[in-house]
């Protein structure tokens, strides 16, 4: 929507159904070491790529019959709020305190909407599927002490 790129907005994956020959972990061994990379604070997207670049697991879903996420919300360790508005949020940060120092800043006035409109869109996506809580909304003054947390 607010991009010039046209198209699909995804990547896809090579059709598959079984995990390659080549991963020598089974699935709980995998399980085990996404909770161990998440109690070190890597966030989903960071543990796929370590499991990818560093233990050969090209996905995890393949090889888990579970999404990374879905790994974390049972082990009790998923973040409260989930990574693409966490991290929609802290460009939001960002782009507030280098307005804060160069107020006459036009263009990143306008990214500042654009992302607050992303941020807006995404909350009410969460509600709806009960991934936020009902009453939780974003506010641009306590968003640094609501990521900090």
């Amino acid at each position: 929507m607010h991009t010039r790129r046209r198209g699909r907005s995804k990547s896809k994956h090579p059709a598959r159904d079984a995990p390659p020959n080549w991963v020598s972990l089974s699935a709980e061994e995998i399980e085990k070491s996404v909770v161990k990379l998440r109690n070190q604070g890597y966030s989903a997207s960071e543990i796929g790529m370590v499991l990818r670049d560093m233990h050969g697991i090209p996905d995890v879903e393949l090889s888990t019959g579970k999404k990374i996420n879905k790994i974390l919300a049972e082990n009790n360790v998923a973040p409260k709020i989930p990574e693409d508005l966490m991290n929609l949020m802290t460009r939001a940060i960002r782009l507030h305190k280098h307005l804060g120092a160069y107020p006459k800043d036009v263009q990143n006035k306008r990214n500042l909407q654009r992302v607050e409109s992303k941020i807006r869109r995404l909350v009410k996506y969460y509600r709806r599927s009960d991934k936020l809580p009902a009453v939780w909304e974003y506010r641009p003054e306590t968003a640094e002490v609501t990521l900090s947390r």
